[in-house]
């Protein structure tokens, strides 16, 4: 970065980290010490939908690669798409198997960057629930390199539980790289996964 992109106001684009997915394990065991939060085992990756041959066959590969796992519970991964247009693969383990969901949201991310969709990809989260049925994500943002909490309202039609998200960031501030700009902050709505 240049002086004149300095006076500008120009800033370098945040690579991607996928690695910082890693850290979800154990920002988990702060996240349930602080709010009563565990996981629910569901996690799952968003991208804008693709069309063509080359997406078809990095899909087949991605799912026959976590397919494989013989330590997966539930049902295979699969692939939905949501009300908005976006598609989401979406893998299910047991709520103890928080490490190897994260593999699997990890293998997916990997394998779309690796195979030239990494522009597509927007976001990745995994699931939490505590035990009045509030449900909450950590939502990690591809392009950003961040992560932050959205938690719907029980019952409410699009409508979210701010106090809750700003609690969860607060006490997750040590463990996550917590994306400080809240208009980025997006809602995820129906998100399977979540």
């Amino acid at each position: 970065m240049g002086l004149l992109d300095i006076l500008l106001g120009r800033t370098k684009p945040v690579t991607p980290d996928l690695d910082r997915l890693f850290a979800l394990p154990s920002a988990a065991v702060t996240l349930q010490a602080a709010t009563g939060f565990t996981a629910t085992g569901h996690g799952a990756v968003c991208f804008a939908t693709v069309e063509g041959a080359a997406f078809e066959q990095t899909h087949r590969e991605v799912q026959a690669l976590l397919d494989a796992d013989t330590d997966r519970t539930g049902p295979p991964v699969e692939l939905l798409q949501d009300t908005y247009g976006y598609s989401w693969l979406v893998s299910r383990r047991s709520p103890d198997q928080l490490p190897q969901l994260v593999n699997d949201l990890h293998a997916v991310n990997s394998s779309l960057e690796s195979n030239g969709f990494g522009p597509q990809l927007l976001c990745s989260l995994a699931g939490f629930a505590d035990d009045t049925g509030r449900r909450l994500a950590l939502v990690y943002l591809y392009k950003r390199g961040t992560y932050y909490p959205f938690s719907p309202l029980p019952g409410a039609a699009e409508r979210r539980d701010s106090a809750l998200e700003l609690q969860v960031r607060a006490a997750l501030t040590d463990d996550l790289r917590i994306e400080p700009d809240l208009s980025r902050w997006f809602p995820v709505w129906g998100a399977p996964g979540l």
